[in-house]
């Protein structure tokens, strides 16, 4: 069994938590998350995937922080994959980036603006890598279909979805928790995203602003309606991060709260599941 396979057997066996911070906004700080990330891991024996982008190009202003790039980002996700032991994922935005990335990263995610672009969802299939969709805020959950039929075009059923909240208005989103079981009804493991489901996108004019402070609330109630996966976004400093600090986790309460979801994944599963 590939490494690819193995990750999605465990995957679908759940749970298992994506966590990481937002950007690759510095080496100190994407290590610092990593080392602590599998220091959790390990404690709770819960597997975690170690997320963050080399570049965030649907950022709200041209000048907004994107990332270190393609080259010097997969050289700091091998870093991080060598020292910590964990499977990374980060995010492709063009098909021509998939098989470069692969060659790092265990899981390619596809962004939730780009959840429908045909050329990159059978890129990234065509890879063998995991993909994990974001389900874009304007797509509805049955309708995610469409993009698991274009990567299992290619052969490549190792396919994640991933919720993050719908469009409610100006600068909103919502989360509909029957997406969770929606989705699940396509045959792949269900991802939730409890911190950009916080996002108030463009909320400030030049960048999003966010409301971590209902991050436990949204997460608590994916994982009681049967989420797989949870995604985090965490970092040690999140009101000085350079991307989505609004909605991030602060990384010294990671724990706590995993602990928390935990409690409920055993709670509504019937079974120990660390």
């Amino acid at each position: 069994m590939t490494r690819a396979a193995q990750l999605h057997a465990q995957a679908q066996a759940g749970p298992f938590v994506i966590a990481g911070p937002c950007a690759l906004e510095s080496r100190d700080v994407a290590l610092a998350v990593g080392r602590r990330l599998a220091e959790v891991s390990r404690a709770l024996g819960l597997p975690a995937i170690f997320k963050s982008s080399f570049d965030k190009a649907n950022r709200t202003s041209v000048e907004s922080f994107r990332g270190p790039g393609l080259e010097r980002g997969l050289a700091l996700l091998a870093e991080i994959k060598a020292e910590t032991g964990l499977p990374v994922l980060t995010d492709i935005h063009l098909p021509e980036q998939a098989a470069p990335v692969a060659e790092v990263a265990d899981v390619l995610q596809i962004p939730a603006f780009l959840c429908r672009q045909t050329d990159l969802l059978v890129a990234a299939g065509r890879t063998g890598r995991v993909v994990n969709v974001k389900k874009g805020q304007f797509v509805a959950p049955w309708d995610m279909a469409n993009a698991v039929g274009k990567i299992r075009s290619t052969g490549n059923a190792m396919i994640w979805l991933t919720e993050r909240g719908a469009s409610f208005g100006y600068n909103n989103l919502v989360v509909d928790m029957r997406a969770v079981p929606s989705m699940q009804a396509h045959g792949c493991p269900v991802v939730f995203d409890a911190t950009h489901s916080v996002q108030l996108p463009g909320g400030q004019g030049a960048s999003s602003g966010g409301q971590r402070q209902f991050v436990p609330t949204l997460a608590r109630a994916a994982v009681a309606a049967g989420a797989d996966g949870v995604f985090l976004e965490t970092h040690p400093d999140p009101d000085r991060a350079l991307c989505d600090g609004p909605n991030s986790w602060p990384l010294e309460r990671l724990e706590p709260l995993l602990r928390d979801l935990l409690d409920i994944w055993e709670a509504t599963r019937g079974r120990r599941v660390r």
